[in-house]
């Protein structure tokens, strides 16, 4: 080590740095040249140090510049199942001027022969990537200073807040303030490892189960980065649907080791629930309801059996470690929305977030048209289902043409200011429940024929929903059937008529 400290190893302009008065020292950032030099020698003395070190640092977190291209050059060649050595390395670096200044491709061989054991190859890397995520902070903290300074009517510090948080967080999930580009052999061994771990589990889902089995089935489960619309006329079920899906992800939590060896959720998942026009405890009560099989009204009004209220405290004791988290707040920025995710993740964890409704949250500053605050809106939920990795199922109203067609199936054409939500969403999904209207359909008594044929029909539909997939990047479109108990707001799974005998097909 001190052999290379006096090959010159700190170039000039550092070492002028640490020279220089206490006021400026002070400004000289956390790095640490010898184990960079010592983690570099042990990689060009034995490659295969390189596979046990490249999970943890890049080129990136290299505190000199010299360093970093070096690392970069190795890294390079052992990825071809090529030779890094001080010599395979010296045709390509001769000419770099900052190697010059330390010595040249002599520097190379010193490097090599400073080399430490391969054992510790691991703890260095870890020092060196931890002294690179303070220099980070330090960045982060002199940029978020900067800008409060700067006193501008444009940049509110609520924004300011929210930017900074982002940032941090950022920081703090990746080790790194931009992820940039990767390789395609990256993004094919994701793909990959997801694909194995929907093999594994059961039902064969990617995503997260809805608990729902058609509708996982049509969709692979809810999954990572997707942005899920679920729309739908007013009465037809949305908020119910969406309350039912994400009490069932929340019911089936388990954590336990993932496949990597790491903790994790293995089932079900944490639920974040923005509700925009219900009150959480509003909320609350319909999945109370759901749980305990007591109508809403009779809980609101609390027109309970002695065994109805036994069924509804018990469910309420069950559902008190259930990991559902509901905010109420009104009106809500599409900027705060993110940073109260953010929060959520990073405290308690998150899997699934439900905005209820996507028309009710604000864009972060106001537009010339809606059509463009709907397009921020959309952008951003899409944003931060990708920065959080987890699906973000929004709902959505519908216009009102649906009404004046005699098919009041929707299609994608209904939804409002459908551009932007048609082209951001993964998946697109419309509830849709026909006994609705037909009950609005009923003939006058004195119509017999007409009365048994609508009597037919309410029969055929009573008790039935359905979910149209009207968009959906991975998959097929089409309709899946769903029982729906109106007296609890439950939507379950339908029985067919060949299973109503215990036949499986």
């Amino acid at each position: 080590m001190n052999e290379l400290a006096g090959m010159g190893a700190v170039p000039a302009r550092l070492a002028a740095q640490a020279d220089t008065g206490s006021a400026e020292a002070e400004e000289v950032l956390p790095h640490n040249i010898e184990a960079e030099q010592q983690l570099l020698g042990a990689i060009l003395t034995n490659n295969d140090i390189y596979d046990r070190v490249a999970s943890v640092i890049s080129e990136k977190h290299f505190f000199d510049p010299v360093h970093a291209k070096i690392y970069e050059v190795a890294s390079a060649r052992i990825a071809k199942n090529m030779q890094a050595t001080p010599v395979t390395l010296k045709a390509f670096l001769e000419d770099h001027p900052g190697l010059k200044e330390l010595g040249g491709p002599a520097y190379l061989a010193k490097l090599a022969g400073g080399a430490i054991s391969s054992f510790a190859a691991r703890d260095y890397a870890q020092i060196i990537y931890d002294l690179a995520i303070r220099r980070e902070l330090i960045s982060l903290g002199k940029d978020i200073t900067a800008k409060a300074g700067n006193v501008d009517v444009s940049s509110e510090p609520k924004e300011q807040i929210v930017e900074a948080e982002q940032a941090l967080y950022k920081l703090g999930e990746q080790g790194k303030s931009e992820t940039g580009f990767q390789s395609f052999l990256r993004a094919i061994t994701d793909a990959v490892e997801v694909a194995h771990a929907a093999y594994q589990r059961d039902g064969g889902l990617a995503g997260v189960s809805t608990g729902l089995d058609d509708l996982d089935k049509k969709l692979g489960g809810l999954h990572r980065s997707d942005l899920l619309i679920l729309a739908g006329r007013p009465s037809m079920g949305k908020t119910s649907l969406a309350t039912n899906i994400a009490f069932n992800i929340a019911k089936a939590y388990r954590r336990g080791t993932l496949p990597d060896g790491s903790e994790g959720t293995v089932n079900g998942g944490v639920v974040g629930f923005y509700s925009l026009e219900m009150s959480a405890e509003q909320l609350a009560a319909r999945v109370l309801s759901e749980a305990s099989e007591v109508p809403s009204e009779q809980i609101r009004r609390g027109d309970m059996t002695e065994e109805e209220f036994r069924r509804f405290v018990t469910a309420a004791k069950q559902l008190e470690a259930c990991p559902l988290f509901i905010d109420d707040t009104p009106a809500l920025p599409i900027s705060q929305l993110a940073a109260r995710a953010r929060r959520l993740k990073r405290t308690h964890g998150l899997d699934a977030l439900f905005v209820d409704y996507l028309q009710l949250v604000r864009p972060a500053s106001a537009k010339d048209s809606r059509v463009n605050e709907v397009s921020e809106i959309t952008q951003g939920l899409k944003a931060i289902a990708k920065e959080l990795d987890i699906p973000v199922v929004a709902l959505s109203q519908l216009s009102r043409q649906v009404e004046s067609r005699d098919d009041k199936r929707p299609q994608l054409s209904d939804l409002r200011e459908s551009g932007s939500i048609e082209q951001d969403a993964d998946v697109v999904m419309f509830v849709y429940r026909g006994e609705y209207y037909k009950e609005r359909e009923k003939p006058g008594e004195d119509n017999l024929e007409a009365m048994a044929t609508w009597q037919e029909d309410m029969e055929r539909l009573h008790g039935k929903a359905e979910v149209i997939i009207g968009k959906q990047r991975h998959g097929p479109i089409g309709s899946v059937e769903l029982s729906f108990e109106g007296r609890f707001t439950r939507f379950g799974n339908l029985v067919q008529p060949w299973q109503r005998d215990g036949e499986e097909y």
